[in-house]
């Protein structure tokens, strides 16, 4: 069995989007952003006043040159590394790198990308409380999958992670993985009701005590409202183009409320 001790959430943004990117989120999450780090710099960290890093950026691009828009992927912190992604596999992963830095690279059956590392992490960082008093932090991603790959993603994440699956009776398209207690990170699986194609993707989420006030911040720093759903949460995009949502969820249990 995996035992899942921490998740970080990467924001993979190219090279020409990095700097804007960088700034929106650490103004978002009140967190400073740590100096360059791996074999180009392609690495940064969000660093919380208080409590473990659980956020990070990487610049991206190929070796062909190429460059796409920004993703999201996940990192899954395990004691053994070589194991988890042994029982990834026999899940249905797809491994794709293994690093000589001892991390290995893998999408799920969906193709998202997630990564095993081993990196001993503990203190989870309470929201930020904003001057307007109101709270808000980062602490969901949310896994928008095809409706015809639905139900195998479910079983492999509910499976990897060893995380109880549990639906929801009034939005039976949302599913979400229950976490253990001082995991940063939870997700939600969004069955997509219109007809999709490509990988799943992972766009982050917040969760805050005042939505309009914490809207009103985001599109003070640059976001712009793509939809406002009336059900609890409201659809953005970052000045790097990224999808992303603030929530009615208690900022701190990550429940509905």
């Amino acid at each position: 069995m995996t035992t899942v001790s921490w998740v970080t959430a990467f924001l993979d943004l190219p090279p020409d989007l990095l700097a804007t990117g960088t700034h929106f989120w650490s103004a978002v999450t009140g967190y400073a952003v740590s100096p360059p780090r791996g074999d180009d710099a392609e690495f940064t960290t969000l660093l919380p006043p208080v409590g473990d890093p659980y956020l990070k950026i990487q610049r991206t691009g190929t070796g062909d040159g190429k460059v796409t828009g920004p993703s999201v992927h996940l990192d899954l912190h395990v004691t053994s590394v070589a194991e988890s992604a042994a029982r990834g596999e026999s899940l249905g992963a797809e491994a794709v790198h293994r690093s000589e830095h001892g991390y290995v690279v893998l999408r799920s059956p969906g193709g998202f990308v997630f990564c095993f590392v081993h990196e001993v992490l503990s203190q989870r960082p309470w929201p930020t409380r904003w001057p307007q008093a109101h709270e808000s932090v980062v602490d969901q991603v949310c896994l928008d999958i095809p409706a015809d790959g639905y139900e195998l993603e479910c079983t492999f994440w509910g499976a990897l992670t060893g995380w109880r699956l549990r639906g929801s009776v009034s939005r039976p398209e949302f599913r979400h993985l229950v976490r253990p207690d001082g995991i940063p990170i939870r997700l939600l699986l969004q069955r997509l009701g219109e007809p999709a194609e490509g990988p799943v993707a992972g766009p982050l989420d917040l969760a805050c005590d005042d939505r309009p006030t914490e809207v009103a911040r985001h599109r003070g720093l640059g976001a712009t409202v793509v939809a406002d759903h009336g059900g609890g949460w409201t659809t953005l995009r970052d000045p790097a183009g990224a999808r992303y949502c603030i929530t009615d969820r208690d900022p701190r249990s990550g429940l509905g409320r």
